[in-house]
């Protein structure tokens, strides 16, 4: 009964260590995966600011949830951004984006730090604290956007 726990430890294991680029058969996938955790991201993100601008009724409840997603998933988009995913793609990465990915990563570390600061708002049950934190965190996208996504 060890032997396939150990198995399957050692996989996953293996799995996590291995580079990016080796988690994805096709560049193709690689694109479909950042914009799958873009999309949630976005809805979760989308949800929160509804909330924090007065355009949704506040829900202490669903923003704590929202808050967990997006801390989860703001760490997943980056391991989508392989070589030979930059082009010949349907992709809204600008090809800056490829030029610069050390910034790429600064920026991409900003949004997951400020993020969970939000997450951590959202959990509070304060509206005032999620509105407080909510603004730093859209900054952090609008950063990366700004200067590599297209229009």
């Amino acid at each position: 009964m060890k032997k396939p726990f150990t198995f399957a430890l050692l996989l996953s294991a293996a799995a996590i260590a291995m580079p990016a680029h080796a988690q994805f058969a096709k560049a193709e996938d690689a694109v479909q995966y950042r914009q799958g955790a873009f999309r949630v991201l976005g809805y979760h993100f989308g949800r929160l600011g509804a909330m924090a601008n007065g355009k949704l009724p506040y829900n202490a409840a669903t923003a704590a949830a929202d808050g967990d997603v997006i801390a989860a998933v703001a760490k997943l988009p980056a391991a989508g951004f392989v070589p030979g995913s930059e082009s010949g793609h349907d992709t809204r990465a600008l090809p800056a984006l490829w030029k610069e990915m050390p910034k790429v990563k600064e920026l991409n570390d900003k949004m997951v730090a400020e993020t969970g600061k939000l997450a951590v708002a959202a959990k509070s049950g304060n509206l005032d604290q999620l509105k407080a934190a909510f603004g730093p965190a859209a900054q952090t996208c609008k950063a990366c956007h700004d200067d590599f996504r297209k229009k």
